[in-house]
């Protein structure tokens, strides 16, 4: 098959969604078929960033009708990050012969991320500058909602989504798929080392995320910060905090007191593929985002012998199962958090049996296999097409 992935943003493989759809890609690669992307990076460079997010429709459905009168590079399927292919699936997609197969995948459904945003402002945890109501906040819930409806099959990464999408946004439940994101190759099977005896060993905790309120950082921090005077043998790192929105590192550290910040250690970008190393010697994977789609640094975390403390969100819940593989606590709970992050430093035990289940959790999200079922859908709905127009002539 040829297969074109597209992402609304900047094709970064060390990013959230856009990593996650080059490791997609590279897995269809694999297994034989070809394989293109689309994104922010395509587009031309004059264009300033914010003007690229509300184009970038234009220019996927551009893109595509251009590639269906080059019978070289046919596609037969597209599979596009939620509001990327509306104006191709509505529109220009009847003026073709040939259209590929349309699939729309989430990488967190904006409609649930907006609701979480609306929560965190009317909490006093975030201010909204008057640009969101502009486009993030309107038109592109709406093209979004277009995407879902026009496509051929929609994959979404949990089941709060699909019953948002069903009940919300009238969405047929027969072409939504529930698909988990994965993890590469290289994080799997990683050895699980024990945390060594005494009563002052260091014990690390984790934080993987951008550093923005989705995350949970007003609730996380003021935890930590108890946490870290209470137990001097506790250290704190937060890794990947870097983002367009995100504050500075400095800024980082003026949110811990004075008296523990020499514990805490703030790494704003890494590459993907060095996590593995840069997680060892680290015990607890902190995760408590307001609003979660998934959660793949939670499992990479996970895979890397970390015991999680997340958030009863939709993501983690797909994943994870309280007091089992984690500690799940209720969200924007300061002192949840506080206390299950009490529990895993004063028992040790307890911290080595999550530690060890949620490693084995892990071990189930391999990218190879979440691609094999994702192309047998492509699969069974290209064949199914092919019977139909069989029957018409």
């Amino acid at each position: 098959m040829k297969i074109l992935l597209t992402i609304h943003e900047v094709f970064n493989p060390d990013s959230g969604s856009a990593g996650s759809t080059f490791k997609l890609g590279q897995e269809y690669q694999k297994l034989g078929h070809e394989v293109r992307y689309y994104s922010f990076d395509d587009l031309p460079n004059w264009l300033p960033r914010p003007l690229k997010r509300i184009v970038f429709p234009e220019f996927v459905a551009s893109e595509l009708l251009t590639s269906s009168r080059k019978q070289a590079m046919d596609i037969d399927v597209v599979d596009a990050s939620t509001g990327d292919a509306w104006f191709w699936g509505k529109i220009i997609k009847n003026f073709t012969k040939k259209p590929p197969l349309l699939v729309t995948r989430s990488h967190a459904l904006q409609h649930l991320e907006h609701l979480d945003i609306l929560e965190n402002v009317r909490q006093g945890k975030q201010n909204l500058s008057w640009k969101y109501g502009l486009y993030r906040g309107s038109i592109q819930l709406w093209e979004v909602a277009a995407s879902l409806r026009c496509a051929d099959l929609v994959f979404l990464l949990n089941q709060e989504e699909k019953k948002y999408a069903i009940e919300q946004l009238n969405i047929p439940s027969e072409k939504i798929h529930i698909f988990p994101n994965g993890i590469p190759e290289e994080f799997l099977d990683l050895p699980l080392e024990p945390i060594p005896e005494g009563e002052n060993t260091k014990i690390r905790i984790a934080q993987i995320s951008t550093y923005i309120p989705r995350k949970g950082i007003h609730y996380s921090v003021p935890a930590l910060n108890q946490i870290l005077a209470r137990y001097p043998q506790v250290e704190m790192s937060f890794f990947g905090t870097e983002c367009l929105m995100c504050p500075n590192v400095e800024q980082v550290y003026a949110d811990f007191d004075p008296g523990v910040r020499d514990r805490v250690k703030v790494i704003p970008r890494y590459r993907h593929e060095t996590l593995p190393n840069l997680l060892k010697g680290y015990h607890i994977k902190l995760f408590p985002p307001t609003s979660e789609g998934f959660g793949k640094a939670l499992i990479e975390a996970m895979a890397c012998g970390l015991a999680p403390v997340t958030t009863a969100t939709p993501g983690p819940l797909e994943i994870v199962s309280d007091g089992n593989d984690s500690i799940v606590v209720p969200a924007r709970d300061t002192q949840a958090i506080q206390q299950a992050l009490e529990r895993l430093i004063t028992d040790r035990p307890y911290l080595e049996k999550l530690r060890r289940n949620a490693h084995k959790t892990a071990q189930k999200y391999s990218w190879k296999s979440i691609a094999e079922r994702r192309l047998s859908l492509y699969d069974q709905v290209l064949q199914h097409r092919k019977q139909l127009k069989s029957l018409n002539f």
